[in-house]
């Protein structure tokens, strides 16, 4: 899957095109137990089993990476969750945020297949990884969901709450092939606010206080039919 990236000025002066060919998404990716625990309860209240292990790497098709504005769904019971994404490209990694936007009933029977039925959206900017990876936990993911015409907050939480980028690929790496050429991960995702829930439209950004500067993207959800 081609994707185009914006870097800051002072890394290109052109964007970054790649083609991803190996999609990683990493879930239960927590640092604190309570927290990790407190997102399994969330996904237990819509009828998600527990996880077997944590972390767990999901491997999704590259081609549902999407950097539209808009997305294709089936039926109305589908979300979003904001999540570091990580590529390598060029002999070093770079991040962006993308949407694990998921198919919430299809996961109470299965997570995996509930990851691959939705595409997955991606901004059009991203950063070196090395620019970032010294403070790399104050670094603050959020996202806003749409609801009775207006957008509300929706998670909002800093990267110290998830495993750092080098233990997360060594964690992958145990076993699956290293990180090359089109390869991508999305690293997990902080907890929703006020609970899992459908939206019509989802924003969200990876903002750096330091470098003040921020990654932002947005999209809309066209619900097709559920046809029996």
């Amino acid at each position: 899957m081609t994707l185009i990236f914006d870097l800051p000025p002072e890394n290109a002066a052109q964007p970054l095109r790649i083609e991803v060919d190996r999609l990683v998404i990493a879930g239960w990716t927590g640092r604190d137990a309570h927290a990790i625990e407190h997102h399994i309860g969330e996904l237990e209240a819509i009828g998600v089993p527990r996880p077997s292990a944590v972390p767990l790497f999901y491997r999704v098709a590259a081609n549902q990476l999407s950097q539209a504005g808009s997305v294709q769904v089936v039926g109305d019971g589908t979300s979003g969750e904001a999540e570091p994404f990580l590529f390598f490209h060029a002999g070093e990694f770079f991040v962006s945020i993308a949407s694990d936007h998921t198919d919430r009933a299809l996961e109470t029977h299965s997570v995996a297949l509930s990851k691959q039925i939705c595409p997955k959206p991606v901004a059009r900017s991203a950063w070196r990884l090395a620019d970032v990876q010294d403070h790399w936990d104050e670094l603050v993911l959020r996202s806003w969901i749409e609801e009775g015409g207006e957008f509300r907050l929706y998670q909002e939480g800093t990267l110290a709450a998830l495993r750092e980028p080098a233990d997360l690929l060594a964690r992958y790496g145990a076993g699956n092939p290293a990180p090359a050429e089109g390869f991508a991960m999305a690293c997990g995702t902080v907890g929703a606010i006020g609970g899992i829930r459908p939206s019509p439209a989802f924003r969200m950004e990876l903002f750096d206080a330091r470098l003040n500067r921020r990654i932002t993207h947005a999209y809309r959800c066209l619900a097709l039919p559920v046809i029996a």
